[in-house]
């Protein structure tokens, strides 16, 4: 094989994994827990951007629950966050063959 045409298609893929990892951190999802009564949103870079919460649970009894429900809310979110990174990456990376265990970007 050519190592010039390697080496081209190495940094052709670089370039298209920058460009996902950069349009990935300004991706937004939303994230619920408890039938929608706690919703939070997230970026790319998992960082909170905003919570939404039920006025039903603005209770001092419902401290609990709230707490429990707005860490779910946060996890759905960041699981949405990265199986979409994670299909993307993929879609990138499908026609390298890879050894198993092997994820780019290294």
């Amino acid at each position: 094989m050519n190592i010039q045409k390697m080496m081209k298609q190495a940094q052709e893929m670089q370039n298209k994994i920058t460009a996902l990892q950069t349009k990935m951190e300004a991706e937004e999802t939303d994230g619920a827990s408890g039938g929608g009564m706690v919703s939070v949103r997230i970026n790319g870079k998992h960082s909170l951007l905003k919570v939404n919460i039920d006025d039903s649970l603005m209770k001092l009894e419902e401290k609990e629950m709230l707490e429990d429900l707005i860490v779910a809310a946060f996890n759905d979110a960041k699981e949405k966050i990265d199986n979409s990174t994670s299909s993307q990456m993929n879609a990138i990376t499908s026609g390298l063959n890879l050894p198993a265990g092997m994820k780019l970007p290294f």
